[in-house]
């Protein structure tokens, strides 16, 4: 039987992956991430599944790429599919949660930045080491980190390969919540099941459509929400039914 290196649990519409190498603080390598892939497309047309939490086993969220994989020369099945992935993330139609604790470094943070939130804890050593080991970023680093730091925050970052703790990062809107290190679970959770009470229907085309704002001017934007480019969420009726607004 193969290694399960991505657990994957369902409880009450909230889908938990879980990145299970905690031996090698759950570092990327090219098996891992066909995995995750195969989690990531089964559940974006998985309507059971209402939000998707990303995690890590033992100590750490994700050390980073696996630079022992690198050096074996283990090979991902196609030439960008480890950015593929991190993309398939973001595009989940789902609301989807970073939980950060321990290490999350270089690819591990790209991973994380592919979600929609990132919740954070007082353990949490949160950086991009690109430019420590001599590499160049080509799973989204230079574009995701901007668009949560702005761009002289994300070449501080960068440049340095600075490591910043949860505070920091909470402080600076790399994650959008630290709490201390025994509330992680509890907030995630809290955090999850405020969102699977809402609509999905409802979630779903408003991630889409602040997801379709950066290809528009403001007007743009404006006007193609009034057009309802999305549809109208299938529960709808039945919400306005029952008077939940």
């Amino acid at each position: 039987m193969a290694e399960v290196l991505v657990i994957r649990e369902s409880d009450g519409g909230v889908c938990t992956l879980t990145l299970n190498r905690p031996d090698k603080l759950n570092a990327l390598n090219p098996a891992l991430l066909v995995q995750l892939r195969e989690h990531l497309d089964d559940i974006a047309g998985d309507t059971s599944v209402r939000c998707v939490v990303l995690t890590g086993a033992g100590r750490a969220f994700c050390a980073g790429h696996d630079l022992e994989a690198i050096a074996a020369h283990e090979r991902a099945p196609s030439k960008h599919f480890e950015a593929e992935t991190i993309d398939a993330l973001e595009r989940l139609p789902q609301p989807t949660i970073a939980r950060i604790h321990g290490h999350c470094y270089t690819g591990g943070l790209e991973l994380a930045l592919g979600c929609d939130l990132l919740i954070a804890d007082d353990s949490a050593r949160i950086g991009d080491t690109h430019g420590q080991w001599g590499l160049v970023p080509i799973w989204g680093m230079s574009v995701r980190l901007p668009e949560r730091v702005g761009r002289s925050r994300a070449k501080e970052l960068m440049f340095t390969s600075r490591r910043i703790s949860g505070a920091e990062a909470a402080a600076i809107g790399l994650v959008d919540r630290c709490v201390p290190a025994g509330e992680l679970d509890a907030t995630v959770a809290a955090l999850a099941a405020e969102i699977v009470a809402n609509s999905p229907g409802t979630n779903r085309i408003v991630k889409q459509l602040i997801d379709d704002r950066d290809e528009r001017t403001r007007d743009e934007a404006l006007l193609h929400e009034r057009t309802l480019p999305h549809g109208v969420p299938d529960d709808m009726n039945e919400r306005m039914s029952r008077g939940t607004r």
